[in-house]
């Protein structure tokens, strides 16, 4: 039987009629329940459904198409899995895909679809259920113990008192459910405790406290889950009894030590305020640095006035009328000063003292515009009708007695007098200038500053303006040829009396009286001349917040702070420090005065606060000591004194400062001894030893580009130069190697000596004298022999003293060479001058044995003769270092060897090498010896 091809028409129609009745086979979608309910314990896999997880399919039993094949769940978020138990029955459960935490998730909620098999083995034409919702409770599992939520508790109470709740603690729990996750009972677990807890954590007290019987008490608590899960770890609850509350600050110490160099330092660290609860509505508090007894009113910088001014930037040419007393400033002698002022030089007038300024001191040149300043301490005149008590007076010295300027106190008024001289057209001018001001009879020291603009006078005091309440005019003075006296602590009277003599005399202190002429001080000068350096600050500003207000004077030494609640008037308290800026400040008590105010609501003052008296104590800074060292002994010829640049005295100065630390927690091997430290210094004296210099003859200079960019100046005399202003030493150091001397006509004199010392403060701190003594040569051969011992010669070099060389274990500092080292000295000299002696004695001998064969065969500049043969010792050497020069040359390597023996032991300057050679060259040219004439 033949078959028929199949045509792909008709494989279509056979297609096409499969696909119809794979259709009528799988006719119905599965069936599930619109949704589910479930519940999983955490750390478990399957979840309990409620209804249980089965679908149905109408196609059944027809196989594939009757059957479930899968479900599956819509969102990858749900950690689940659906699957399918039995295919026939269509059950399934459903499972988590890996640990379920509670605490991270309590819930979950997801879509859920049925899928039957299709109508065939390949799932072809396969059928899904609508979508059902699933909702998933985790349930807890007590694994979590309670925590408590501080590490420790701390509360104070009251003895005597019964508490219902001293203070409450807090435990809590991780765990997800309010079964395990809430804390349902503490307890102490401390035994025998007069203390008990609640279900809350609220202790109380059991019985009445006593502070005299326990002034602190330590209990521990543990706490309790739902599921009785108790805490791994107890909390220490602290509890302090106080005594019955007195009001008043507490917690405060009534000495605070301070150490120099520190900065800011807290006075009351843990300080706060006890108000027995009473209501109040706002505090204020009132701090007071009493420091009345340091100095000037408080801790200033001590310079000199003059070095002051010019470190605050003062114009210069002002006149000192109250120097410290010296040679050249003698008029200050006889004056009272006041003692133990840690070098501050304060003048006290008792009513019979005063001083005639010398016609020189005087400024001549008054204008229109000048300046007069001064520290004044004064208090009320005795006596019903008080008299005049004149500061500074201008007066005629004699045959009149009129006063052409004067400042004055009258009746604890300021006054300031000034008489112009008369001009032709003159009239009636400002003449008298009245202040009436508390600082001037309080007993303080204040700083008054008088700037004259004529005819307009203006008053500081303490950096405040003040203008004259009452001013009077006069006429002016005619002028004469009578001279004037100026006073200081009373006016002179010299005429319309029988016998000249002072009067008005003034009672108080003085200090810093100056007057400068043609200028008048800026207000930023003279704050800073009379800006304290210790106070009273805030430390973290930032940090007292909004609700407390403060101030202070201008001073700094009191401080007024106001709030409106404890804790805000608590917290500035601990904030207020004490601060001392200077480097070595004044050793000793400052006294602290605290007054304190409580109001209440609706009442002046509800609560008496006790005032505070507490100390704060300076210690003592660690006394530097100023060294100055270098060469002590220089040799110059007079020719070299004579030229335009004289020379340098001290070339090679060096200026350091040490001050020795000790620590005794350390052991001594560790300890630090000898330190260098960087200070300033406020002026340096270079002083002529024995006659004053001669104007006519020599002098004493430093030029002025010495000076420039730093803060010096200088001054000098027939008595010596003096370098002043408050700057580093290294400065110092560059301008005092610039002093140069100079003697044009040096005669008979064979040597100038000298001394240099410098100071730190005003002369609190010195340093060593440093005395250098200059040797002029004034014969031509002499010169070249002691100044080749100057400029170190080829076999001998110059034995200085040695520099101070510091150690950390170093007692003292001297610039002294041990006994050894001049010893060592004496005989090397010894030696060399033996040598010496020995090659001239065997020359000798040779030269009259074959002196005629020799004249022929020698150059006219290697003639040796004997007349012009000098040994040379320095006369100028003393036994401590002698130093002999003999000018030899010879080529012997004996001897060479000798001479760099000697040449290695000293170390040499460059410069000193330098003008060596340049010698050596020159006494060579006219003397050398022949090596070829010496017998061996």
């Amino acid at each position: 039987m033949k078959m028929r091809a199949i045509t792909p028409m008709v494989l279509l129609v056979l297609f096409g009629q499969c696909g119809i009745l794979a259709s009528k086979v799988n006719k119905h979608k599965p069936w599930i329940e619109t949704s589910y309910h479930g519940v999983i314990t955490e750390n478990m896999d399957t979840v309990m459904l409620d209804p249980p997880l089965v679908a149905l399919d109408k196609d059944a039993p027809v196989p594939y198409a009757g059957e479930i094949c899968a479900f599956k769940i819509h969102g990858q978020e749900a950690p689940f899995e659906a699957e399918v138990l039995n295919r026939t029955s269509g059950e399934g459960v459903l499972r988590a895909r890996g640990p379920v935490d509670c605490e991270q998730q309590k819930e979950y909620t997801f879509i859920i679809q049925a899928y039957d098999c299709g109508a065939s083995p390949s799932g072809a034409n396969w059928k899904k259920s609508h979508k059902a919702v699933v909702h998933i409770q985790v349930d807890d599992v007590n694994e979590f113990s309670p925590v408590f939520r501080e590490p420790q508790y701390h509360a104070t109470v009251t003895e005597g008192k019964i508490y219902d709740s001293i203070l409450q603690v807090e435990a809590w729990d991780q765990d997800c459910s309010p079964q395990y996750s809430q804390i349902c009972n503490y307890e102490i677990v401390t035994q025998d405790t007069p203390f008990a807890i609640d279900r809350n954590g609220n202790i109380r007290n059991t019985e009445r406290l006593s502070y005299d019987k326990q002034q602190r008490y330590k209990i521990m608590v543990t706490a309790y889950d739902c599921g009785q899960k108790r805490a791994t770890e107890s909390v220490p609850v602290h509890i302090d009894v106080k005594p019955v509350c007195k009001p008043g600050w507490q917690g405060w110490n009534k000495r605070v030590d301070y150490e120099p160099g520190t900065g800011s330092k807290q006075l009351f660290p843990k300080m706060h305020l006890e108000t027995c609860d009473g209501p109040l509505s706002s505090v204020r508090a009132m701090v007071e640095l009493q420091t009345s007894h340091i100095g000037k009113g408080c801790d200033r910088e001590t310079y000199s006035e003059k070095s002051l001014q010019k470190l605050c930037g003062a114009a210069s040419g002002s006149t000192d009328l109250l120097p410290a007393p010296s040679a050249s400033t003698n008029w200050t002698a006889s004056l009272l000063t006041d003692s133990g002022r840690d070098s501050d030089l304060i003048f006290r007038f008792d009513g019979r003292q005063a001083a005639n300024i010398p016609e020189w001191v005087v400024p001549q040149n008054l204008t229109d515009q000048f300046t007069i300043a001064t520290w004044m301490k004064h208090g009320p005149s005795p006596g019903l009708r008080a008299e005049k008590e004149t500061l500074l007076c201008n007066s005629d010295k004699t045959e009149m007695n009129r006063h052409h300027y004067s400042l004055y106190v009258h009746n604890c008024r300021l006054v300031f007098l000034l008489r112009r001289d008369f001009i032709q057209l003159d009239s009636f001018r400002p003449a008298e200038f009245h202040w009436r001001l508390e600082q001037i009879c309080d007993k303080e020291w204040h700083y008054y500053v008088i700037n004259v603009e004529f005819p307009a006078v203006t008053l500081f005091v303490d950096g405040v303006t003040y203008e004259p309440y009452l001013v009077t005019d006069d006429w002016p003075i005619h002028p004469s040829e009578i001279d004037v006296q100026l006073t200081v602590g009373a006016c002179w009277q010299g005429g319309e009396v029988t016998t000249p003599r002072f009067t008005q005399y003034f009672r108080g202190s003085l200090s810093g009286l100056t007057i400068r002429p043609g200028k008048i001080a800026t207000q930023k000068v003279i704050s800073c001349l009379q800006a304290c350096k210790e106070g009273l600050d805030i430390s973290s500003l930032e940090s007292l917040g909004k609700g407390i207000k403060f101030h202070f004077n201008p001073a700094q030494s009191v401080l007024v702070m106001e709030a409106d609640d404890l804790e805000n008037i608590n917290t500035a308290m601990t904030k207020v420090s004490y601060i001392n800026s200077r480097q070595f400040p004044t050793p000793g008590l400052r006294k602290l005065h605290i007054t304190t105010t409580v109001q209440c609501f609706g009442e002046d003052t509800c609560i008496s606060i006790p005032d505070i008296k507490a100390v704060v104590m300076v210690l003592p800074p660690s006394e530097p000591r100023i060294t100055i060292a270098g060469v002590e002994r220089l040799v110059w010829p007079a020719a070299q004194l004579k030229s335009s640049v004289g020379v340098t005295l001290f070339k090679d100065i060096h200026i350091i400062s040490t001050v020795t630390k000790t620590d005794t927690t350390l052991s001594i091997a560790q300890r630090p001894g000898i330190l260098e430290l960087m200070h300033n210094l406020d002026y340096c004296d270079v002083l002529v030893i024995g006659e004053e210099l001669e104007p006519e003859s020599e002098s004493l200079e430093i030029h002025h580009s010495s000076l420039l960019g730093k803060h010096l100046d200088a001054t000098n005399s027939t008595s010596g130069i003096s370098i002043y202003g408050v700057d580093s030493m290294a400065h110092y150091e560059q301008a005092i190697r610039q002093v140069r001397y100079r003697n044009w006509k040096p005669g008979g004199l064979s040597e100038r000596r000298f001394r240099l010392s410098c100071s730190e403060l005003n002369g609190r701190y010195t340093s060593n004298e440093f005395n250098l003594e200059i040797g002029i040569v004034h014969s031509s051969e002499t010169v070249e022999h002691v100044n080749h011992v100057a400029v170190q010669s080829q076999f001998m070099r110059p034995v200085h003293h040695p520099l101070v060389v510091h150690t950390v274990n170093s007692d003292h500092i001297s610039g002294t060479p041990p006994a050894a080292t001049v010893v060592i000295v004496m005989c090397i000299t010894a030696l060399v001058v033996i040598v010496v002696m020995g090659i001239y004695r065997i020359h000798t001998t040779h030269q009259e044995g074959s002196k005629e064969d020799e004249e022929g065969k020698k150059e006219p500049e290697m003639d040796w003769d004997d007349s012009n043969l000098n040994i040379t010792v320095n006369p100028m050497e003393s036994l401590e270092g002698a130093q002999i020069a003999v000018e030899v040359r010879e080529e012997d390597e004996d001897d060479d060897e000798l001479a760099g023996d000697l040449s290695s032991s000293e170390s040499e300057d460059s410069d000193e090498e330098e003008e060596t050679d340049i010698q050596s060259e020159r006494v060579h040219g006219k003397l050398q010896w022949d090596p070829s004439t010496l017998p061996y």
